[in-house]
């Protein structure tokens, strides 16, 4: 077990529900990962990012589906892409199962 946190440490996690809207292959990162685009809705915009994601995942069945990021993490130099959020999953090895809202929710919506 982490680090128990308090509730104001936890209140400064951005959690969003964006969706994919473009994906591509990332042949340059050390382990392979597709580069992704997600939609945030009008007041956070469009952000990019990387993920471990393509044992489980094909670029077809990511286009579209919406997932849940952190979105203030400070912007990270991953090969030559800069990734601007962090898609979550719940993480067995090298396997990632995608966080998703169980209905179509507005792009944005903020996770509490």
């Amino acid at each position: 077990m982490n680090e128990t946190i308090t509730w104001p440490d936890f209140s400064k996690i951005d959690m969003r529900v964006g969706t994919i809207i473009e994906i591509k292959d990332f042949p340059e990162a050390r382990k392979p990962a597709y580069q992704i685009h997600v939609d945030f809705g009008k007041h956070i915009g469009i952000r990019k990012t990387s993920a471990q994601i393509t044992q489980r995942y094909s670029k077809e069945e990511l286009l579209g589906k919406q997932i849940i990021a952190v979105v203030n993490f400070p912007k990270k130099q991953i090969a030559n892409f800069m990734s601007e959020c962090l898609i979550l999953g719940a993480v067995d090895g090298s396997d990632v199962i995608l966080l998703q809202p169980q209905a179509e929710v507005d792009n944005g919506l903020k996770i509490s």
